[in-house]
Protein backbone atom coordinates (compact mmCIF):
# COMPACT_ATOMS: atom_id res chain seq x y z
CA UNK A 1 0.00 0.00 0.00
CA UNK A 2 1.41 3.90 -0.91
CA UNK A 3 2.15 5.60 1.74
CA UNK A 4 0.39 8.99 2.55
CA UNK A 5 2.76 11.12 1.20
CA UNK A 6 3.51 9.06 -1.74
CA UNK A 7 -0.30 9.72 -2.60
CA UNK A 8 -0.30 13.27 -2.37
CA UNK A 9 2.89 13.33 -4.41
CA UNK A 10 0.58 11.58 -7.50
CA UNK A 11 -2.39 13.50 -6.73
CA UNK A 12 -0.71 16.67 -7.23
CA UNK A 13 1.10 16.11 -10.35
CA UNK A 14 -2.21 14.51 -11.56
CA UNK A 15 -4.08 17.87 -11.31
CA UNK A 16 -1.16 19.85 -12.34
CA UNK A 17 -0.65 18.18 -15.56
CA UNK A 18 -4.14 18.40 -16.33
CA UNK A 19 -4.03 22.10 -15.73
CA UNK A 20 -0.97 22.23 -17.81
CA UNK A 21 -2.90 20.54 -20.47
CA UNK A 22 -0.66 17.64 -20.27
CA UNK A 23 -1.69 13.73 -20.16
CA UNK A 24 -2.13 12.14 -16.87
CA UNK A 25 -2.10 9.25 -15.82
CA UNK A 26 -5.67 9.93 -15.64
CA UNK A 27 -8.10 12.02 -14.98
CA UNK A 28 -7.97 13.68 -11.91
CA UNK A 29 -11.37 13.90 -9.68
CA UNK A 30 -11.46 16.88 -7.13
CA UNK A 31 -14.83 17.40 -4.82
CA UNK A 32 -16.10 20.95 -3.87
CA UNK A 33 -17.61 19.30 -1.03
CA UNK A 34 -18.70 20.91 2.67
CA UNK A 35 -22.24 20.55 4.29
CA UNK A 36 -22.14 17.04 2.20
CA UNK A 37 -19.90 15.69 4.21
CA UNK A 38 -21.54 16.67 7.67
CA UNK A 39 -24.78 14.39 6.19
CA UNK A 40 -22.09 11.94 5.42
CA UNK A 41 -21.02 11.77 8.83
CA UNK A 42 -23.68 12.60 10.51
CA UNK A 43 -22.57 15.74 11.80
CA UNK A 44 -25.03 18.71 12.62
CA UNK A 45 -24.55 21.30 10.65
CA UNK A 46 -24.91 23.67 13.42
CA UNK A 47 -21.90 21.77 15.04
CA UNK A 48 -19.60 21.90 11.30
CA UNK A 49 -20.36 25.56 11.39
CA UNK A 50 -19.42 26.58 14.69
CA UNK A 51 -15.94 25.94 14.42
CA UNK A 52 -13.20 25.56 11.16
CA UNK A 53 -11.39 22.66 13.11
CA UNK A 54 -15.21 20.56 13.40
CA UNK A 55 -15.63 21.27 9.71
CA UNK A 56 -11.94 20.30 8.89
CA UNK A 57 -12.40 16.82 10.73
CA UNK A 58 -15.71 16.01 9.39
CA UNK A 59 -14.72 16.51 5.67
CA UNK A 60 -11.81 14.91 6.45
CA UNK A 61 -13.00 11.50 7.38
CA UNK A 62 -15.67 11.55 4.37
CA UNK A 63 -13.00 12.12 2.11
CA UNK A 64 -11.57 8.88 3.35
CA UNK A 65 -15.00 6.98 3.22
CA UNK A 66 -15.43 7.95 -0.20
CA UNK A 67 -12.97 6.31 -2.24
CA UNK A 68 -9.94 7.03 -4.49
CA UNK A 69 -10.03 11.08 -4.06
CA UNK A 70 -7.28 13.30 -5.50
CA UNK A 71 -8.66 16.51 -3.13
CA UNK A 72 -10.72 18.90 -2.04
CA UNK A 73 -11.13 22.12 -2.85
CA UNK A 74 -11.24 23.74 0.68
CA UNK A 75 -10.05 22.62 3.99
CA UNK A 76 -12.70 23.55 5.69
CA UNK A 77 -16.50 25.15 5.65
CA UNK A 78 -16.34 28.63 5.04
CA UNK A 79 -20.06 29.68 5.39
CA UNK A 80 -19.00 31.72 8.28
CA UNK A 81 -16.91 33.92 6.41
CA UNK A 82 -19.33 34.87 3.22
CA UNK A 83 -20.50 37.92 5.38
CA UNK A 84 -17.30 39.21 3.99
CA UNK A 85 -17.17 38.60 0.19
CA UNK A 86 -20.54 39.41 0.49
CA UNK A 87 -21.11 42.45 2.89
CA UNK A 88 -23.88 40.98 4.08
CA UNK A 89 -25.42 39.30 7.10
CA UNK A 90 -25.50 35.46 6.95
CA UNK A 91 -27.33 32.87 8.53
CA UNK A 92 -25.99 30.04 10.19
CA UNK A 93 -27.98 26.79 11.42
CA UNK A 94 -27.84 26.60 15.15
CA UNK A 95 -28.03 30.64 15.49
CA UNK A 96 -30.86 32.23 12.97
CA UNK A 97 -31.75 28.72 11.43
CA UNK A 98 -32.64 25.06 12.67
CA UNK A 99 -29.77 23.03 12.98
CA UNK A 100 -29.41 21.14 10.13
CA UNK A 101 -30.72 24.00 7.68
CA UNK A 102 -27.93 25.24 5.20
CA UNK A 103 -26.12 28.51 5.76
CA UNK A 104 -28.20 31.43 3.69
CA UNK A 105 -27.23 34.65 2.71
CA UNK A 106 -29.29 37.36 4.05
CA UNK A 107 -29.10 40.12 1.27
CA UNK A 108 -30.42 43.28 2.39
CA UNK A 109 -29.47 47.04 1.50
CA UNK A 110 -26.56 47.79 4.04
CA UNK A 111 -24.37 50.01 2.03
CA UNK A 112 -25.40 53.55 0.92
CA UNK A 113 -24.20 55.52 -1.96
CA UNK A 114 -22.64 57.71 1.12
CA UNK A 115 -20.47 54.81 1.72
CA UNK A 116 -18.86 55.30 -1.75
CA UNK A 117 -17.64 59.01 -1.13
CA UNK A 118 -16.23 57.27 2.62
CA UNK A 119 -14.34 54.52 0.57
CA UNK A 120 -13.18 57.08 -1.96
CA UNK A 121 -11.83 59.25 0.70
CA UNK A 122 -10.53 57.25 3.73
CA UNK A 123 -9.51 53.77 1.50
CA UNK A 124 -11.71 50.19 1.22
CA UNK A 125 -9.56 48.20 4.62
CA UNK A 126 -10.76 50.73 7.42
CA UNK A 127 -14.87 50.79 5.68
CA UNK A 128 -14.38 47.70 5.57
CA UNK A 129 -13.59 46.70 8.44
CA UNK A 130 -16.14 49.00 10.54
CA UNK A 131 -19.54 47.62 8.27
CA UNK A 132 -18.41 44.18 8.32
CA UNK A 133 -18.29 44.68 12.93
CA UNK A 134 -21.35 47.45 13.11
CA UNK A 135 -23.21 46.68 10.51
CA UNK A 136 -23.60 43.15 10.13
CA UNK A 137 -22.76 42.12 14.06
CA UNK A 138 -19.51 40.40 12.91
CA UNK A 139 -17.03 39.48 15.84
CA UNK A 140 -13.99 40.03 13.18
CA UNK A 141 -10.95 38.90 15.80
CA UNK A 142 -12.70 35.33 16.64
CA UNK A 143 -13.20 35.45 13.00
CA UNK A 144 -10.21 35.90 11.96
CA UNK A 145 -8.25 33.68 14.87
CA UNK A 146 -9.98 31.08 13.20
CA UNK A 147 -8.70 31.70 9.77
CA UNK A 148 -5.45 31.81 11.39
CA UNK A 149 -5.48 27.95 11.75
CA UNK A 150 -6.03 27.30 8.19
CA UNK A 151 -2.15 26.03 7.61
CA UNK A 152 -2.78 23.61 10.43
CA UNK A 153 -6.07 22.42 8.68
CA UNK A 154 -4.31 21.89 5.29
CA UNK A 155 -1.77 20.27 6.88
CA UNK A 156 -4.55 17.23 8.39
CA UNK A 157 -5.42 16.73 4.82
CA UNK A 158 -1.80 16.66 3.02
CA UNK A 159 -0.81 14.38 6.14
CA UNK A 160 -3.67 12.16 4.94
CA UNK A 161 -2.33 12.01 1.47
CA UNK A 162 -5.01 14.07 0.01
CA UNK A 163 -4.79 17.40 -1.90
CA UNK A 164 -6.14 20.99 -0.63
CA UNK A 165 -7.10 22.47 -4.09
CA UNK A 166 -7.12 25.66 -3.29
CA UNK A 167 -5.46 27.37 -0.06
CA UNK A 168 -6.58 30.82 -1.38
CA UNK A 169 -10.16 32.02 -2.08
CA UNK A 170 -10.74 35.46 -3.24
CA UNK A 171 -13.42 37.40 -5.14
CA UNK A 172 -14.16 39.94 -8.00
CA UNK A 173 -14.33 43.42 -6.39
CA UNK A 174 -17.79 44.04 -7.42
CA UNK A 175 -19.32 41.13 -5.33
CA UNK A 176 -18.53 43.74 -2.19
CA UNK A 177 -20.77 46.13 -3.43
CA UNK A 178 -23.50 43.83 -5.31
CA UNK A 179 -23.50 42.32 -2.08
CA UNK A 180 -23.67 45.35 0.39
CA UNK A 181 -25.98 47.67 -2.00
CA UNK A 182 -28.06 44.37 -3.03
CA UNK A 183 -27.68 43.30 -6.62
CA UNK A 184 -30.16 45.64 -7.91
CA UNK A 185 -29.30 48.72 -6.15
CA UNK A 186 -25.87 48.43 -7.30
CA UNK A 187 -26.65 47.21 -11.00
CA UNK A 188 -28.75 50.54 -10.55
CA UNK A 189 -26.08 52.63 -9.89
CA UNK A 190 -24.24 51.19 -12.92
CA UNK A 191 -26.34 52.79 -14.69
CA UNK A 192 -27.13 56.68 -12.27
CA UNK A 193 -23.44 56.90 -11.37
CA UNK A 194 -21.20 54.14 -13.04
CA UNK A 195 -18.24 56.53 -12.65
CA UNK A 196 -18.29 56.83 -9.21
CA UNK A 197 -18.80 53.13 -8.57
CA UNK A 198 -15.52 52.47 -11.23
CA UNK A 199 -13.42 54.83 -9.12
CA UNK A 200 -14.80 52.95 -6.28
CA UNK A 201 -14.24 49.39 -7.11
CA UNK A 202 -10.78 50.75 -8.75
CA UNK A 203 -9.73 51.61 -4.89
CA UNK A 204 -10.88 47.98 -3.57
CA UNK A 205 -9.37 46.41 -6.30
CA UNK A 206 -5.47 48.23 -5.93
CA UNK A 207 -5.92 47.48 -2.06
CA UNK A 208 -7.16 44.00 -2.75
CA UNK A 209 -4.37 43.12 -5.09
CA UNK A 210 -1.61 44.45 -2.81
CA UNK A 211 -3.28 41.46 -0.05
CA UNK A 212 -3.26 38.75 -2.83
CA UNK A 213 -0.05 39.34 -3.59
CA UNK A 214 1.16 39.06 -0.12
CA UNK A 215 -0.98 36.02 0.66
CA UNK A 216 0.10 33.76 -2.26
CA UNK A 217 4.12 35.00 -1.66
CA UNK A 218 3.29 34.02 1.97
CA UNK A 219 1.11 30.57 1.88
CA UNK A 220 3.43 29.75 -1.25
CA UNK A 221 -0.19 28.58 -2.76
CA UNK A 222 -0.07 26.41 -6.27
CA UNK A 223 -3.32 27.78 -6.65
CA UNK A 224 -6.07 30.31 -6.22
CA UNK A 225 -9.88 30.02 -6.23
CA UNK A 226 -11.28 33.40 -7.96
CA UNK A 227 -14.88 33.48 -7.66
CA UNK A 228 -16.84 36.37 -9.84
CA UNK A 229 -20.10 34.84 -7.98
CA UNK A 230 -22.93 37.27 -9.65
CA UNK A 231 -20.67 37.98 -12.19
CA UNK A 232 -22.57 36.31 -15.01
CA UNK A 233 -22.70 37.53 -18.92
CA UNK A 234 -26.63 36.63 -18.36
CA UNK A 235 -26.93 39.10 -15.60
CA UNK A 236 -25.11 42.47 -17.14
CA UNK A 237 -25.59 43.82 -20.86
CA UNK A 238 -21.84 44.10 -22.75
CA UNK A 239 -20.56 46.93 -21.60
CA UNK A 240 -21.32 46.89 -18.28
CA UNK A 241 -20.11 43.28 -17.86
CA UNK A 242 -16.98 44.38 -19.90
CA UNK A 243 -16.23 47.38 -17.40
CA UNK A 244 -17.93 46.29 -14.07
CA UNK A 245 -16.74 42.26 -14.31
CA UNK A 246 -14.46 41.36 -16.82
CA UNK A 247 -11.93 44.41 -16.11
CA UNK A 248 -11.48 43.28 -12.68
CA UNK A 249 -11.74 39.61 -12.80
CA UNK A 250 -9.01 40.04 -15.82
CA UNK A 251 -6.91 41.95 -13.42
CA UNK A 252 -7.51 39.19 -10.64
CA UNK A 253 -6.52 36.08 -12.72
CA UNK A 254 -3.16 38.21 -14.13
CA UNK A 255 -2.00 39.39 -10.56
CA UNK A 256 -2.25 35.18 -9.29
CA UNK A 257 -0.59 34.31 -12.61
CA UNK A 258 2.22 36.70 -11.82
CA UNK A 259 2.69 35.49 -8.65
CA UNK A 260 3.06 31.86 -10.26
CA UNK A 261 0.04 30.16 -9.21
CA UNK A 262 -2.90 29.32 -11.29
CA UNK A 263 -6.11 31.15 -11.48
CA UNK A 264 -9.01 29.14 -10.61
CA UNK A 265 -11.95 30.93 -11.85
CA UNK A 266 -14.91 29.46 -10.62
CA UNK A 267 -17.67 29.98 -12.48
CA UNK A 268 -21.58 30.03 -11.99
CA UNK A 269 -24.72 30.79 -14.02
CA UNK A 270 -24.09 31.52 -17.64
CA UNK A 271 -21.42 33.08 -19.52
CA UNK A 272 -21.60 31.56 -23.10
CA UNK A 273 -22.14 35.19 -24.22
CA UNK A 274 -18.12 35.57 -23.53
CA UNK A 275 -16.12 32.66 -23.34
CA UNK A 276 -13.75 34.50 -26.02
CA UNK A 277 -12.38 36.95 -23.40
CA UNK A 278 -10.89 34.31 -21.76
CA UNK A 279 -8.50 33.38 -24.26
CA UNK A 280 -6.74 36.75 -23.95
CA UNK A 281 -5.59 34.90 -20.58
CA UNK A 282 -2.13 33.14 -20.62
CA UNK A 283 -2.51 29.52 -21.87
CA UNK A 284 -2.13 26.64 -19.60
CA UNK A 285 -2.57 29.17 -16.43
CA UNK A 286 -5.96 28.67 -15.42
CA UNK A 287 -8.91 26.86 -14.91
CA UNK A 288 -12.30 27.17 -16.09
CA UNK A 289 -14.43 25.84 -13.05
CA UNK A 290 -18.09 25.27 -14.45
CA UNK A 291 -21.41 24.47 -12.39
CA UNK A 292 -22.97 23.14 -15.08
CA UNK A 293 -24.94 25.68 -16.28
CA UNK A 294 -22.57 26.69 -18.76
CA UNK A 295 -22.99 24.24 -21.54
CA UNK A 296 -19.46 22.23 -21.02
CA UNK A 297 -19.51 21.49 -24.16
CA UNK A 298 -19.48 25.36 -25.58
CA UNK A 299 -16.49 26.02 -23.32
CA UNK A 300 -14.41 23.21 -24.80
CA UNK A 301 -15.14 24.57 -27.83
CA UNK A 302 -14.15 27.79 -27.26
CA UNK A 303 -11.28 27.39 -24.65
CA UNK A 304 -10.64 23.57 -24.21
CA UNK A 305 -6.92 24.05 -25.96
CA UNK A 306 -6.19 27.11 -23.77
CA UNK A 307 -7.62 25.87 -20.33
CA UNK A 308 -7.86 23.39 -18.09
CA UNK A 309 -12.20 22.60 -17.41
CA UNK A 310 -12.84 21.63 -14.35
CA UNK A 311 -16.78 20.43 -13.44
CA UNK A 312 -19.37 19.91 -14.14
CA UNK A 313 -21.56 16.84 -12.80
CA UNK A 314 -25.29 18.53 -11.82
CA UNK A 315 -26.55 19.00 -8.45
CA UNK A 316 -29.39 17.37 -9.74
CA UNK A 317 -27.54 14.26 -10.93
CA UNK A 318 -25.87 14.30 -7.63
CA UNK A 319 -29.38 13.82 -5.39
CA UNK A 320 -31.87 12.67 -7.96
CA UNK A 321 -30.38 10.62 -10.16
CA UNK A 322 -29.17 6.89 -9.89
CA UNK A 323 -25.25 5.66 -9.89
CA UNK A 324 -25.81 4.23 -13.13
CA UNK A 325 -26.77 7.82 -14.51
CA UNK A 326 -24.04 9.57 -13.00
CA UNK A 327 -21.35 6.91 -13.29
CA UNK A 328 -22.12 7.09 -17.50
CA UNK A 329 -22.41 11.14 -17.30
CA UNK A 330 -19.10 11.30 -15.59
CA UNK A 331 -17.79 8.60 -18.18
CA UNK A 332 -18.76 10.58 -21.08
CA UNK A 333 -17.42 13.79 -19.95
CA UNK A 334 -14.24 12.14 -19.37
CA UNK A 335 -14.26 10.93 -22.86
CA UNK A 336 -15.06 14.14 -24.06
CA UNK A 337 -12.96 16.54 -22.49
CA UNK A 338 -10.17 14.69 -23.20
CA UNK A 339 -6.98 16.03 -21.33
CA UNK A 340 -7.12 19.41 -19.56
CA UNK A 341 -9.89 18.26 -17.85
CA UNK A 342 -10.75 17.91 -14.04
CA UNK A 343 -13.97 15.92 -12.76
CA UNK A 344 -15.42 17.59 -9.90
CA UNK A 345 -19.41 18.33 -9.12
CA UNK A 346 -21.06 21.93 -10.61
CA UNK A 347 -19.98 23.87 -8.01
CA UNK A 348 -20.95 22.56 -4.51
CA UNK A 349 -21.84 19.13 -4.11
CA UNK A 350 -25.55 19.46 -2.28
CA UNK A 351 -26.09 18.47 1.39
CA UNK A 352 -28.57 15.89 0.44
CA UNK A 353 -26.56 14.07 -2.24
CA UNK A 354 -26.83 10.34 -2.44
CA UNK A 355 -23.32 8.77 -0.81
CA UNK A 356 -23.68 6.30 -3.58
CA UNK A 357 -23.91 8.63 -6.60
CA UNK A 358 -20.74 10.70 -5.22
CA UNK A 359 -19.25 6.97 -4.97
CA UNK A 360 -19.97 6.76 -8.97
CA UNK A 361 -18.26 10.18 -9.93
CA UNK A 362 -15.02 8.92 -8.39
CA UNK A 363 -15.08 5.93 -9.85
CA UNK A 364 -15.75 7.13 -12.52
CA UNK A 365 -12.37 9.22 -12.65
CA UNK A 366 -10.31 6.61 -10.82
CA UNK A 367 -11.42 2.98 -12.01
CA UNK A 368 -12.38 1.36 -8.84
Amino acid sequence: MKQAQELLRERKERVMKAIRLEKPDRTPVILMADSFCANHMGVKLADFCSDFKISNQTMLNSMKALGDVDGINSAFAAGKLFALSFMTKVKLPGRELPDNALWQLDEQERMTTEDYDTILDKGWRPFMREFVTKRLGVDLDELMGQVAEAPHLVKNFEDAGYMVYARIVTITVNEYLGGGRSMSKFVRDLYKIPDKVEAVLDVIQKESLESLRNQIRHAKAPIVFISPARGASEFFTPKLWERFVWKYLRQTAETVIDEGAVADLHIDANWERDLDFFRSLPKGKCVFETDSTTDIYKIKAALGDHMCIKGDVPATKLTLGTPDEVYDYCTKLIRDMGQGFILSSGCSIPPNAKVENVKAMIAAASGK
